[in-house]
């Protein structure tokens, strides 16, 4: 049924309540004494605990996309699509090990002042165009327009008027800057678990309930016999959708890629540990990574229960628009069946997911907007106040310009989270190269850096087209192509991301040598093997992540 009653309005009211009444709390307490208002508002410096760092990250990243396109990847290729989930935790350690040492030694506080450092103001200024861009006209429009279509599904409320008030919730929260947004987050991400669980819960019983079992735990093994398809993490080369997770790609390829550019160079989601000391940071992202391992449970599990009950006969017309199976209407069948107040819980859940996302990345457009184009090309004398005041004006157009353009993006029409991660690797593994080689080998050049975001894209674009003129069936043997639905054999995007990635580091190594041997002296970062101490107790939580991992490979092989 696709509307709300009274005690779905009660809960998401409290939910609501809660948020708004703590983040005014949060808005209120002195700030801390000597913290520049610019560094306060923007990153909460010195006042983010662990556990708030580590729930920011995670209410940051979940959003709609997550919670309904991985859950309708879940439908459709099974646990395998948790790889992005659970190899990010992976990626979040090494981040706290290696990069955040570099960025907190050097006092990096936004990505393109780290090119500027690091390179020069050229590489800088290009990519803080670029990222400004991309997180307003993409990533803005994605998460806003998906988590309103998601609502729209599920409570009928006109799909302009959600996406008009996921704005403005989100913009109260932004406003309070990084400390407001940092502990709402702790809450969002509370209702975001509790509200997911209950979901979960539900599919499993239903499951259970269709096959005469008893509980949620039979549920789960019963899932597990119906759809043991669907229970595999490695794909194998016969899979129908090996080219979205090519085998052991996952593993030792491209997908390290993806997660290692996405949080380790990414202001949208550094941003949470730079404003905090080592060991703090450590901790939050720790904490991170913990929360990212149950991540799968709710934003995958439920897809699979849909996919065991479709293939029963169950939501046949929900499941379809236009005579057309959609994999990503999965998650809100599912949120529809929930008994009135749980289906309000959810809600608040779904809720909870895209506003964080947009309070955390419209933050990160003021942020780059405000300190590396306002006051570096625009204003030079700005103040603290006016550099504060020109990031909130930033939100506040950003999430305009938002509303406006998202209904005309064709978001819809495009998919969901596979789509979303397959046109960001175009740009993401000259990023990545371009930010390895500039923490680790103090030779690398700016012209290196250039070739790396220019290049990295053309190289994307050239694979991605090079199916249409060129026969690449040879590469099967090797897993690198399969054949498309029309029998084109092609690279499958991780795999072209890592293709494109080594070609990259090649580019940088002899440009950077050619000029070294011409006298360049590139700007190296200060680094102390020293920095990469590990706490004994960040050693074991370490340790303890990567052996859940390792346990959930073996088993899930």
């Amino acid at each position: 049924m696709k509307s709300l009653q009274t005690q779905d309005y009660v809960v998401f009211l409290i939910y609501f309540v809660i948020v708004a009444s703590y983040g005014y709390w949060v808005y209120r307490r002195k700030k801390k004494a000597g913290t520049t208002a610019s560094h306060d508002y923007f990153l909460a410096e010195g006042s983010l605990t662990w556990w708030a760092i580590g729930a920011s990250l995670i209410a940051s990243n979940i959003s709609a996309e997550q919670m309904i396109g991985m859950s309708g990847n879940g439908f459709k290729m099974g646990l395998a699509i948790s790889t992005y989930e659970w190899m990010a935790a992976a990626t979040l350690m090494i981040v706290a090990v290696f990069f955040i040492p570099v960025y907190l030694k050097n006092k990096i506080y936004t990505m393109p002042q780290f090119l500027n450092q690091r390179y020069n103001g050229t590489v800088a200024m290009i990519m803080a165009v670029f990222w400004l861009l991309l997180y307003v006209v993409v990533n803005l429009t994605s998460i806003l327009y998906l988590g309103a279509l998601a609502i729209h599904a599920i409570s009928g409320v006109d799909l302009y008027l959600c996406m008009i008030f996921l704005a403005v919730f989100a913009l109260v929260i932004t406003l309070g800057g990084m400390k407001v947004i940092g502990y709402t987050d702790v809450i969002q991400v509370f209702f975001l678990i509790v509200g997911g669980l209950a979901t979960t819960y539900l599919a499993l019983s239903l499951v259970s309930d269709k096959f005469g079992g008893d509980g949620v735990l039979s549920g789960l093994k019963l899932l597990t016999q119906k759809a043991d398809d669907h229970f595999h993490m490695i794909l194998k080369q016969d899979n129908a959708n090996y080219i979205s997770l090519p085998g052991l790609t996952v593993l030792i390829g491209g997908m390290w890629i993806v997660n290692l550019n996405y949080w380790g160079c990414n202001q949208y989601i550094t941003q949470r540990a730079l404003g905090a000391d080592l060991k703090t940071a450590r901790n939050g992202i720790l904490f991170a990574a913990f929360l990212k391992l149950l991540m799968p449970v709710i934003v995958v599990l439920p897809g699979i229960a849909a996919y065991v009950l479709y293939k029963e006969g169950a939501f046949q017309s929900e499941m379809m628009v236009g005579g057309e199976l959609v994999q990503d209407n999965a998650y809100p069948v599912m949120m529809n069946l929930l008994n009135p107040g749980l289906k309000g819980l959810a809600f608040a859940a779904l809720t909870a997911a895209v506003v964080a996302s947009l309070a955390g990345k419209a933050n990160s457009i003021a942020t780059i907007f405000a300190l590396d184009i306002y006051k570096k090309k625009i204003n030079t004398e700005a103040d603290e106040k006016k550099i504060v005041s020109i990031g909130k004006i930033a939100v506040v157009v950003s999430l305009i310009v938002a509303v406006v353009i998202a209904p005309f993006m064709g978001i819809d029409k495009k998919g969901g989270f596979e789509f979303i991660q397959e046109y960001t690797g175009f740009v993401s593994p000259g990023i990545f190269a371009m930010f390895i080689l500039g923490f680790f080998w103090k030779k690398t050049t700016s012209n290196a850096a250039l070739f790396a975001t220019v290049g990295g894209f053309a190289f994307s674009i050239f694979f991605k087209f090079l199916p249409s003129f060129a026969n690449l069936a040879f590469l099967q043997p090797y897993g690198f192509s399969v054949p498309n639905a029309e029998g084109v054999y092609e690279i499958p995007f991780l795999d072209r991301m890592g293709f494109v990635f080594i070609l990259c580091i090649l580019g940088m190594w002899i440009i950077s040598r050619i000029e070294n041997r011409h006298g360049v002296t590139p700007h190296g970062l200060e680094v102390d093997t020293k920095m990469f101490k590990l706490s004994p107790g960040f050693t074991v939580g370490l340790l303890i992540v990567c052996g859940i991992l390792t346990a959930l490979y073996t088993i899930f092989w």
